[in-house]
């Protein structure tokens, strides 16, 4: 027992080291996540039918096909066949987050259409143009109201950043398998790393309900 303590704690140090690459690639998936999905969501709904299609089928292919697959497919598939040289770690942000994009997309169209439709009406009575009204009006609420949603895609990312190891990113979870494929200690270490999921997870939804209750704004309800 003292062997297994000394071999968690010894790896300790070096696990934690991957938590910076785990939360670039959160980050930097969600952030691209944001700046797609939010243009998606109002072309799903103000778009054109052609637009609205189109949406519909690139959230169809991502929402449908498993991460790992997605992976494997750009990194190893679309990349090398196009001649596009990134590292496995960019490739990973892409990847999960084009696949974040497909899901924010749709908790920012449930938020903008849980606005009322009179609003973009009455913006287009004062003479604004569609453009200005969807994004000095709705979007600023919309976007209020994603925040519970976007959470709940921040701890879905967390944990799915945790296949970016098939591809050779160093993250926690590669650096866990490293180290229990050479002390053969899997159980131990497997705990270590999914404690370190539980407390980003914890801390980042905390600070998205911060955020949330920061925003809010005193007697606006839907």
């Amino acid at each position: 027992m003292e062997n297994v303590f000394s071999i968690i704690w010894g790896a300790l140090p070096y696990i934690l080291g991957g938590t910076l690459n785990t939360a670039l690639l959160v980050v930097g998936a969600m952030g691209l996540g944001l700046m797609l999905g939010v243009p998606m969501a109002v072309g799903q709904v103000y778009g054109s039918r052609p637009v609205r299609r189109l949406v519909r089928l690139y959230v169809w292919f991502f929402r449908g096909v498993p991460i790992l697959v997605q992976l494997f497919l750009f990194y190893y598939g679309l990349f090398s066949l196009t001649g596009i040289n990134l590292s496995a770690f960019m490739a990973a942000i892409i990847v999960l987050g084009l696949t974040s994009t497909a899901y924010q997309s749709q908790i920012f169209r449930g938020a903008i259409q849980s606005l009322s439709a009179g609003q973009l009406k009455a913006a287009r009575a004062l003479g604004m143009s569609d453009f200005t009204a969807i994004t000095t009006i709705i979007l600023p609420q919309a976007l209020r109201l994603a925040i519970p949603g976007w959470s709940n895609e921040y701890s879905i990312l967390l944990k799915d950043s945790a296949l970016a190891f098939v591809i050779g990113v160093t993250e926690i979870m590669a650096r866990t398998h490293f180290v229990a494929t050479r002390t053969f200690e899997h159980l131990g270490l497997y705990i270590l790393a999914g404690a370190i999921y539980f407390v980003l997870t914890l801390f980042g939804v905390k600070a998205l309900r911060l955020l949330e209750r920061k925003l809010r704004v005193a007697g606006f309800t839907q």
